[in-house]
Formats: C-alpha cells, sequence, structure tokens
C-alpha cells in the first residue's frame, strides 16, 4: 500500500530519491561548521550557501530536502547565545530556505520536465545531537521516554507547523527516543514523519538494541510514512533494510553515510576505506526491499545524480 506524501513519487517511478548530506557537504564548500551548533551556525550565518545547496540537490535529482535543522534546538541555540524567540525563528527559516529553493527549482528549465514536485522534510535529529559529544552514535543518554517528550516537544511542535510537507525524524540511536516522537506525532495528529534510525551492525542500534522491534514500532503507528536507516555504514545497510521489510509493509528508506568514522572530541569525520560508491550499493538495497534512498554524511549533489542514474535510468 502506497503512503502518502511519497505515493506519487512511488507511483510514478517506484523509488523516492533523498538529498545528501548538509554539514559535510557545506563545509566540503567552505563553510565552517567547527561549532556545537554545525550546519544550524551555517543557517545563522550564510543563509544563502544552504539554500544554494538545497537547490542543487534538486538539480541532481532528488525528491527530497532535507532541513538545516538537525542540529537546530533551542538548548543547543541556548548555549550558543541565542534566546528563544531567535532559534525559533532560525527553524521557521531553515523550512522556508528549502522551500524557496524548491520553488525556484522548479521554475528552473535544468529541472527535468515530467519529474514530480519535490517535498521538503522538516528535520528532526535525535537528543544526542544537541549535546554535540558523539552520543546520537551510542545512544547512552542515561534518560528516559518522558524527559525525551519534554526535550523535544517544542522543536516538534514549531516544525510540524512549519509548512514543511513531512517531518525527517532521523538518525534515532534507541528505542527509547522512538517512542517519544511517536508519543509526540500523537500530539499531532495532522503530522505525516519518517523514522530513521542509526545502526551499529546489521542488526542493532547505535545502542545495541535489536533493530527489528524498534521497526515494527515506528511502522505500526499511522503517522509514520516510512521507516529505515541512516548516518549507518554502507557494509550494514542490505542486512538492515530486510530486516525493515519484514517488520514494516511501508516504505523503507536507506540513506548511509559515505562509511567513514565520526571521532566526537574532533568533531569531524575519519576517513575509512569506503568500497563501493552509494550508485554501486544502492541497486542491491533495492532489491532487498528499500524504496526510499539518498545519503548522509560524506555524501553531495554528486552522489545524487548518480544514485538516481542507477536507479531510475
Amino acid at each position: 500500500m502506497l503512503s502518502e506524501p511519497f505515493a506519487p513519487f512511488l507511483a510514478a517511478q517506484g523509488v523516492v530519491i533523498l538529498d545528501g548530506a548538509l554539514a559535510t557537504e557545506l563545509e566540503r564548500r567552505g563553510a565552517n561548521i567547527a561549532d556545537a551548533l554545525w550546519s544550524a551556525r551555517v543557517l545563522l550565518d550564510d543563509p544563502d550557501r544552504v539554500a544554494t545547496l538545497h537547490r542543487d540537490y534538486f538539480l541532481a535529482g532528488a525528491d527530497v530536502a532535507i532541513t538545516a535543522t538537525y542540529q537546530a534546538s533551542f538548548s543547543g541555540f541556548a548555549r550558543a547565545g541565542i534566546g528563544r524567540p531567535a532559534a525559533a525563528q532560525a527553524m521557521r527559516d531553515a523550512v522556508a530556505l528549502a522551500i524557496g529553493a524548491r520553488d525556484a527549482v522548479c521554475c528552473d528549465p535544468r529541472f527535468a520536465v515530467g519529474r514530480q514536485r519535490p517535498l521538503v522534510a522538516a528535520s528532526i535529529g535525535p537528543y544526542g545531537a544537541a549535546l554535540a559529544d558523539g552520543s546520537e552514535y551510542r545512544g547512552d543518554y542515561g534518560i528516559g521516554v518522558d524527559a525525551l517528550v519534554a526535550w523535544h516537544a517544542e522543536r516538534f511542535a514549531l516544525l510540524a507547523d512549519s509548512g514543511a510537507d513531512l517531518l525527517a525524524c532521523e538518525t534515532m540511536p534507541c528505542a527509547d527516543e522512538v517512542r517519544a516522537l511517536l508519543r509526540l506525532l500523537d500530539a499531532h495528529p495532522a503530522a505525516r514523519a519518517w523514522i530513521s534510525c542509526q545502526a551499529r551492525d546489521g542488526a542493532h542500534l547505535a545502542s545495541g538494541e535489536p533493530f527489528t522491534p524498534v521497526m515494527e514500532l515506528a511502522a505500526a503507528h499511522p503517522q509514520v510514512i516510512a521507516v529505515g536507516v541512516n548516518c549507518t555504514a554502507p557494509a550494514h545497510v542490505c542486512s538492515l533494510v530486510r530486516l525493515a521489510r519484514v517488520a514494516s509493509a511501508k516504505p523503507v528508506l536507506a540513506y548511509p553515510n559515505a562509511g567513514d568514522r565520526w571521532d566526537a572530541a574532533a568533531r569531524r569525520w575519519i576517513a575509512l576505506p569506503s568500497g563501493h560508491g552509494l550508485s554501486e550499493m544502492a541497486p542491491e538495497w533495492l532489491a532487498a526491499g528499500a524504496q526510499v534512498l539518498g545519503g548522509c554524511c560524506g555524501t553531495g549533489p554528486a552522489e545524487i545524480s548518480a544514485l538516481r542514474e542507477a536507479l531510475l535510468a
């Protein structure tokens, strides 16, 4: 059964192509993200650079732009000396930048005739991302579901009412954070979201919890339109996609990183031998059951263009 708002894309082309990384691609283009706010710092200091990257992803073939709100949180902005009104405006602006880029590119003669109008997904990153200590890759928060609901609630409400087409709840490292987000979806019945987790291997979340039960839990929620994995080493993706496919009748997401390792102390990715590129591996993920594919940290428009060509040529 097709799930809105991906249904038109799946009906027309069988897959949905997501964009790639924001922060690491902005850094590659010269932006300074050596900050606890990460890509949210560029959102404040150089919003045009963010808008340009969104446009480049759309022109490269992305059907969905993920906003620069992954690292944006009220607590993170507060530590940077930015008050709640300004923080809220920055998050609304992030969504407006992606919407503006989408509207502009649809009028661009380089945007292929017949393509579906792209979507904008407001990124909701994990609690650990705001801690800026790498705990989004461990899930060892030491707090429970109620505390996570309270921490996410204000940003979740803002982004659910931001004008984005859907919410991208991504890089979730533990089951309790998924449970918290599902409770927040209950509080916002008009919202639609995907739930994507970060995994340590081919069967376990970053926290070490089994992957399959969390996919089953998320997929059972009527407002969740897709489930899957992101910012995980490409080598684990095929196994995780198969598990998600068994757990869910909804579209399965796969948007891994480039295969590098995050160094929380140095706040940078450490290059590792990554083997094949996304476009070479993606047909196997598609065969395993993935229908929504893209890239995460370390990928850029060139990888998304190659991915679209590999899957839709």
